[in-house]
């Protein structure tokens, strides 16, 4: 869990920078950085998604694949996350710390950062080779890039970004632990990966037009959607085995 660690100490140290900026900069700066985090952001999203959901032949057409599944997953996925009110639940947990620390804004920054952190193929792919053989070199790349990140959510959105840093280590260190039985399911399902992925991004998609436009889509509420495609694969495979 070495690689997870870091991980979740480059979010608190980049946070810590990014609150110097946050206390210096004034109202109307800190709206016009957070359009254009929510630019970066919304780009990112948009490039996960393509690059896990298109692929380019040999004489440079593309092709896509799980435009059906990603639809299936959205849906179903916001169903089961507006009947359990994750959106509500983790914005109260926010609200609560934020009493607590008296830390004005910590539930808005500590939701965002917490899917940014969290979705997305190096998280997963980091944790199970951290977990399986030691290396840690992935999560090093990303424990520097979300440390960046961190500095520059926490410059705008405060210290609930800081908060991330526990569903990273919880998530990140819960796949290391169990990555020698997690990394067999993957070799048994290729494309899952590229799956759970796709749709990530596109949750990470939403938050950048939440940035731009206000929160108008309830992220956290998407999370559950992750977990479709491997009821899916796990539903495909039960179907061949019955066959």
């Amino acid at each position: 869990m070495t690689g997870t660690i870091v991980n979740a100490v480059s979010i608190i140290l980049g946070g810590l920078a990014g609150l110097l900026f946050h206390k210096g900069i004034r109202e109307s700066l800190k709206e016009a950085v957070l359009k254009a985090e929510g630019i970066a952001v919304l780009i990112i999203g948009l490039n996960g998604v393509i690059a896990n959901m298109f692929t380019a032949a040999e004489d440079g057409s593309l092709s896509d694949s799980g435009g059906m599944l990603l639809l299936l997953s959205l849906v179903l996925g916001t169903l089961c996350g507006e009947l359990l009110r994750i959106d509500d639940r983790m914005n109260a947990l926010g609200v609560l710390v934020e009493h607590r620390v008296k830390a004005e804004g910590f539930a808005g920054g500590f939701v965002n950062a917490s899917i940014i952190f969290c979705v997305g193929s190096m998280a997963i792919i980091g944790a199970l080779n951290d977990g399986l053989t030691g290396d840690s070199s992935v999560l090093y790349v990303k424990s520097v890039l979300d440390g960046i990140t961190a500095l520059i959510l926490a410059s705008t959105m405060g210290v609930g970004v800081l908060g991330a840093a526990v569903p990273v280590l919880i998530y990140q260190g819960a796949i290391s632990l169990f990555a020698s039985s997690l990394s067999g399911f993957f070799d048994s399902f290729p494309e899952l990966l590229p799956q759970i992925s796709m749709v990530g991004y596109t949750i990470v998609l939403c938050i950048g037009i939440n940035f731009l436009f206000g929160p108008k889509i309830k992220t956290a509420n998407l999370i559950p959607s992750i977990f479709i495609p491997v009821l899916v694969n796990l539903l495909m495979m039960v179907k061949g085995l019955w066959r």
